[in-house]
């Protein structure tokens, strides 16, 4: 089976574990700072132009196909803050917790049913000749009052998706990997890159694999 190597375009190791979990065998990902490629600042507006921004860069430094994420929370009762703010919602150089911590001290007072949220990912793909493509998946859910679990990364032990009674760091990887914003957001690109490369998604799936 030929393997395509493509560079994934994040620095965030969260990220990175789950992206390598879900792509297909016959892709290997390897990572722009393995490449030594340093990204730009995510400085847009938009989850797509800050995905772009960083797919475009590790595509004209490596000569590869590049994928690069951009993620984050969307809570209704906030504006849909922290948005593309989701990061550094704290501030530059916060923790995960100092995010959670003050998205809670935010939401504080706010009644359950009005704490509804949705996590958003955008996928963008970029080829070293030109070509762009977008994918985008989203999980509706709500913002819970105090963190659960140990699992995952970012706000997953504060956002519990609907139908489920577990927030994602209470779920397995696999179980997070099945119905995740990022998951459907890379479904929908590997339908591009099966496009581009000749190579049999349904065949090389890593379902296995994300189950370590």
């Amino acid at each position: 089976m030929t393997i395509y190597r493509i560079v994934v375009a994040t620095a965030n190791p969260g990220k990175i574990r789950e992206l390598r979990a879900l792509l297909p065998s016959c892709f290997e990902a390897v990572t722009a700072g393995e490449l030594g490629i340093k990204l730009p600042p995510e400085t847009a507006d938009t989850f797509a132009e800050n995905a772009l921004i960083k797919a475009r860069a590790a595509a004209q430094s490596s000569g590869l196909v590049a994928l690069a994420d951009d993620s984050g929370l969307e809570v209704d009762a906030l504006g849909g803050r922290p948005g593309v703010h989701s990061a550094h919602y704290a501030g530059e150089g916060a923790t995960d917790r100092d995010n959670i911590q003050r998205l809670l001290k935010e939401l504080r007072g706010v009644p359950l049913e009005r704490r509804t949220a949705r996590f958003r990912a955008v996928i963008a793909l970029v080829a070293p000749d030109g070509r762009e493509a977008l994918a985008e998946g989203v999980v509706e859910g709500r913002i819970i009052e105090e963190p659960r679990g140990e699992s995952g990364f970012g706000y997953d032990p504060i956002f519990q998706p609907l139908g489920s009674e577990h927030t994602f760091a209470e779920m397995s990887a696999e179980e997070k990997n099945q119905r995740s914003h990022r998951a459907q957001a890379l479904q929908r690109a590997l339908l591009v890159l099966q496009d581009w490369f000749s190579c049999s998604i349904e065949k090389s799936s890593r379902s296995d694999e994300s189950r370590s």
